[in-house]
């Protein structure tokens, strides 16, 4: 019997974390909005029933933007960013506290919808997941019509959907139509659909690898199927250079990994601009502890705890630098990992500029074989990156 031809799609719910804030403050829609204030952030109740909501240009302290309303990224505002330079930017966007138990009830609701359609998902976080379309029936529009509704249903938010052979390509066209998208492609329609885009629509090629394309002469993806194998390889390595290579032609051949085991989770963000652990330390300490609490949520929504904390760093010359280190008990909260990463920086050369941060947990094991869990606590920041 002939397989039938895979039909892989990526789910990424439309800016998730504000969209769940707007089912709760309905009036906020249309409105910049901005996540990732604290408690004081909090909306409050006046007397005659509205709410007083908190203004990004009051905003003072060193956190980052943990997600933002399609409004306020049309302001320059985006996740990852600094509080007080998106402030520059849209200093009348409403600012919110991040909510992880709602999120994660939304994020439960979601995939538990898509699953009941289509089970063999992998979980790729809170907001968005593979899903192998292969072996369901139905035909692929009309499939991934019904998935959207589901969701809708279920959650009352929208979700876009790519549809295509594989993990790589669907991860873009998720992205193509955005918010409420469906987007289904076949390999034929590559050089169409996919080679006018930016390269930087790849997952996988950051703004360092985008500038050094660009100073190639190579803009878009079509640039990059047609360009030189032997140049690339000068550039950017041999492994890198065959993986853009593969990249731009749409070739991936990764599985949807259904498998319930886990052997480690991680959070990593590539910087708009390189980064320097001197000069930009404050910016450098707010990113690495937005990526421990994300890393915090990502084991307790998973129902891990972790015996080692590993920190990557990426350097401007693409130099791949990581450090473990075992802590004595198993962990699941922020700063308990923080300081674990802490630990790991230290044992790093900090000289050259950085073009992306990760913190990794590993050694992993279920959470009720270690009974409580330490007190979860919200992370300090310090001085990291001296």
């Amino acid at each position: 019997m002939t397989a039938r031809p895979r039909r892989i799609a990526h789910l990424d719910m439309d800016a998730f974390y504000a969209s769940v804030e707007l089912l709760h403050y309905p009036e906020l829609r249309g409105q910049p909005v901005v996540i990732g204030g604290g408690r004081d952030s909090a909306p409050r109740q006046l007397p005659d029933g509205s709410r007083r909501y908190a203004r990004l240009r009051d905003y003072v302290g060193r956190g980052v933007i943990t997600t933002a309303t399609y409004e306020a990224r049309a302001l320059g505002v985006g996740s990852a960013m600094g509080m007080m330079k998106a402030a520059k930017l849209a200093p009348d966007a409403v600012l919110l506290p991040v909510n992880f138990d709602r999120y994660r009830h939304y994020s439960r609701l979601f995939k538990a919808a898509v699953a009941a359609i289509a089970p063999e998902i992998e979980d790729r976080g809170i907001d968005e997941i593979y899903i192998d379309l292969t072996d369901v029936e139905g035909e692929t529009v009309a499939l991934a019509s019904r998935i959207k509704q589901a969701v809708r249903d279920a959650t009352g938010l929208s979700c876009s959907i790519g549809v295509t052979p594989n993990k790589l390509l669907s991860k873009i066209c998720s992205d193509l139509d955005k918010p409420d998208g469906l987007t289904v492609l076949g390999h034929d329609e590559i050089p169409a659909r996919i080679w006018p885009l930016a390269v930087r629509k790849i997952n996988g090629v950051g703004p360092k690898a985008t500038d050094k394309l660009a100073a190639l002469g190579i803009a878009t993806i079509g640039d990059l199927a047609a360009a030189d194998p032997g140049l690339l390889q000068q550039h950017f390595g041999h492994h890198y250079a065959g993986w853009l290579a593969d990249a731009a032609r749409g070739i991936d051949t990764r599985e949807v990994a259904t498998s319930s085991e886990t052997k480690s989770i991680s959070r990593e963000t590539t910087f708009e601009r390189d980064l320097h652990a001197r000069q930009d330390r404050a910016a450098l300490s707010a990113i690495l502890t937005a990526l421990c609490e994300r890393l915090a949520e990502d084991l307790r929504r998973k129902g891990y705890v972790s015996r080692t904390i590993s920190i990557k760093l990426r350097f401007d010359d693409f130099q791949i630098v990581s450090r473990n280190v075992t802590v004595p008990q198993a962990v699941d909260d922020a700063a308990a990992i923080l300081h674990a990463a802490r630990a790991g920086l230290k044992r790093v050369g900090l000289e050259r500029r950085l073009r992306l941060l990760g913190v990794r947990a590993s050694t992993l094991a279920p959470r009720d074989q270690h009974g409580q869990a330490p007190q979860v606590a919200r992370p300090v920041q310090g001085e990291l990156f001296a």
